[in-house]
């Protein structure tokens, strides 16, 4: 096959070693196209493979962006075992051009020749005897492996772990967003909202008990103004002419300033009142809320159409106030994305994440129901059949005639038709009405059924209503017909009992101890009460007050063995947590809801499995979201010398 010269496309086949390269190369492109063998070694690899992240070169370690990836400057583990956290981190880390991540494929014992090589000999059914044909074909199948085969499938597992970790964090993050938008409504009261800003001022806001904006005002109590008593008697002339019995705090900047503050004037108030009256005051709560997504909303069409005569800057305060009334109807006027209890949300598909959440506010709607008579569009466009057109024409609906009095006159707003009757009327509620059962998740459809049930018991339906001695007797068989089986029979039997019944826990409050309002006021060995802030597969997040969220990994949750931080903790849960570990320059604070927890030292070797890289809550208001490393947890000598052990047997 040695040619005299060249080919006319400039190949070279004049030496034997030009003639034997090129058989190499038909070789090792034969086999790296054996789907097969790609196949094998991508599972192979899967189980036996290290994903490993180095730092990269030039970097300075004492960098505040590369040391947020400092748990990852020298990391392995093996590639099918990483949780979603520290795959996204090591991404990240990659894209960011402050990590070199890649593929370590097992090596064989003289640390020279990949395992890799070894497994497509063995396919192949080949192995070295000595001939004279066995040097060249050893050199094809270490080429076949490092050059044609070690990047591709290094690439198709880095996809697939990207995959499956965005997977987990998509659903975290649906998680948690159902955990919040189900938190508890703290129901019809008048409630002050306070957006907490210094050199701005703290923006006031009051709403009534149905929700609507009765005053604004902006008070500044911090630097430069400092007028502490002037905002104190303008906040209580405010609560005293609204009746306020709630004040809601955004947990951005100066918040723990301004929750002192509403303090100060609940104090004020009750000396004014045993003064003037010789009467204790009615009962003030004041609460610490997220506000994430608060700015978001201040600046969307939907806000300028509902508050179209009020400053963007107090609209956040309206909002923070009305999430305290009803998290679920108010955070439906946000983006999900905006609202803060992702997971490295802005590195997973962004598509999957719109169509999972949307599916979760759907979820949420229609599972707690909707009131007809007080909806607003964004929330009524959220309820099953709706789409946006006809939830706003409910709404104007609304406004030319009055209030709904029963379920059939949605028939008469323009655009809803039957089919969107009959998807939509079971989760719309209509509470005074001339209908009891309009109040209930009785669908319009069967009322019939209804009208079987009060026959037989022979009493008016606002009798049957929530009386279980009633309905317990009662066999779903007797009422099923061709139309409405036993089992739909049995769930109009449940809703009857309980009508109308949400499914949202009680209304509590968390209490900030005093004197604990940064970082630096932590000390080991506190107990502290918080609300969790966001939860992922390996801890939650608490909010103490203190600008910053503290982690209570998974290990502390519980005095078991716990797999998931969802089993034991939900997003708003307000939780009792020890201080284990503060530390202040990486701002980490260290956490454990097992209140008889040491805090434990790391004197052995890094243990790596827990994520560094800054915690991404997605939030748009740019006001309180931390840009620190997450708290790293911490481990005894004894487990982080286990884990090393572990890691060299995993090699």
């Amino acid at each position: 096959f040695v040619k005299a010269e060249k080919g006319e496309g400039g190949e070279d086949f004049t030496t034997v070693p030009a003639v034997l390269d090129g058989v190499r190369d038909i070789l090792s492109e034969r086999w790296a196209e054996d789907a097969a063998l790609v196949q094998s070694l991508r599972e192979w690899l899967w189980q036996e493979g290290l994903l490993q992240s180095k730092l990269a070169a030039g970097k300075n370690e004492q960098d505040p962006e590369v040391a947020k990836f400092r748990d990852y400057h020298d990391y392995d583990e093996p590639i099918g075992r990483v949780p979603s956290h520290r795959a996204l981190a090591v991404f990240r880390g990659r894209q960011l051009e402050i990590l070199d991540a890649k593929l370590i494929a097992p090596m064989a014992a003289d640390e020279k020749t990949s395992l890799a090589e070894g497994r497509i000999a063995q396919h192949l059914g080949w192995s070295h005897q000595g001939r004279a044909a066995d040097d060249l074909l050893r050199k094809c199948v270490t080429w076949t492996w490092r050059v044609k085969l070690s990047l591709s499938t290094e690439r198709d597992l880095f996809t697939r772990l990207r995959e499956e970790a965005e997977k987990v964090a998509i659903k975290v993050f649906a998680d948690n967003l159902r955990d919040l938008l189900l938190a508890a409504p703290a129901g019809a009261k008048a409630v002050m909202g306070l957006d907490p800003g210094i050199r701005t001022g703290v923006k006031v806001a009051v709403v009534d008990a149905t929700g609507k904006l009765v005053a604004t005002h902006t008070v500044y109590p911090h630097e430069p103004r400092k007028d502490w008593d002037g905002s104190i008697h303008t906040l209580a002339r405010l609560i005293a002419q609204h009746g306020v019995q709630l004040i809601a705090i955004g947990n951005g900047t100066a918040s723990r300033e301004t929750d002192k503050l509403a303090g100060d004037v609940i104090k004020h108030m009750q000396k004014m009142a045993a003064a003037h009256a010789g009467q204790a005051l009615p009962p003030i709560e004041k609460i610490v809320i997220s506000e994430a997504g608060a700015s978001v909303y201040s600046a969307s069409e939907y806000a300028s159409q509902e508050l179209p005569d009020v400053d963007v800057s107090l609209r956040g305060a309206a909002s923070i106030a009305r999430r305290l009334q009803d998290p679920l109807a108010e955070l439906v006027k946000i983006d999900p994305k905006s609202i803060g209890v992702g997971q490295y949300q802005h590195d997973v598909n962004q598509s999957e994440l719109a169509r999972a959440l949307d599916a979760v506010v759907e979820d949420c709607v229609n599972g707690v129901g909707v009131d007809l008579n007080t909806a607003s569009a964004p929330l009524l466009a959220r309820v099953s059949g709706l789409s946006g057109t006809v939830a706003k024409s409910v709404v104007r609906w609304r406004e030319q005639h009055g209030a709904f009095q029963n379920r059939q006159q949605l028939l008469e707003v323009s655009g809803l038709g039957p089919k969107t009757f009959e998807q939509s009327a079971g989760f719309l509620r209509i509470r005074g009405g001339n209908n009891p059962l309009d109040m209930t998740g009785v669908h319009p459809e069967t009322y019939p059924v209804v009208e079987q049930i009060i026959v037989k018991t022979g009493k008016p339906i606002d009798q049957i209503m929530g009386r279980a001695e009633l309905l317990k007797p009662l066999k779903p068989e007797q009422f099923a017909t061709e139309q409405f089986g036993a089992i739909t029979v049995k769930d109009i039997l449940a809703e009857l009992e309980k009508p109308g019944r949400d499914p949202r826990p009680d209304f509590k409050v968390a209490r900030f101890n005093d004197g604990v309002e940064d970082i630096a006021d932590l000390k080991e060995g506190m107990v502290l009460e918080g609300t969790v802030s966001n939860v992922a597969a390996f801890g939650a997040f608490v909010d103490l007050g203190v600008h910053q969220d503290g982690l209570v990994h998974v290990s502390q949750l519980a005095n078991k063995f716990v797999q998931d931080a969802r089993e034991v903790v939900k997003t708003g849960q307000i939780v009792k947590v020890k201080v284990l570990e503060v530390d202040v320059p990486r701002k980490r604070i260290s956490l454990s809801m097992k209140l008889d927890a040491q805090a434990a030292r790391r004197d052995g070797p890094r243990d790596n499995r827990y994520e560094p890289a800054g915690r991404d809550t997605g939030r748009s208001n740019g006001r309180s979201a931390s840009a620190g490393a997450r708290p790293q947890p911490q481990a005894t000598t004894a487990m982080a010398s286990a884990f090393e052990k572990l890691k060299g047997l995993q090699r």
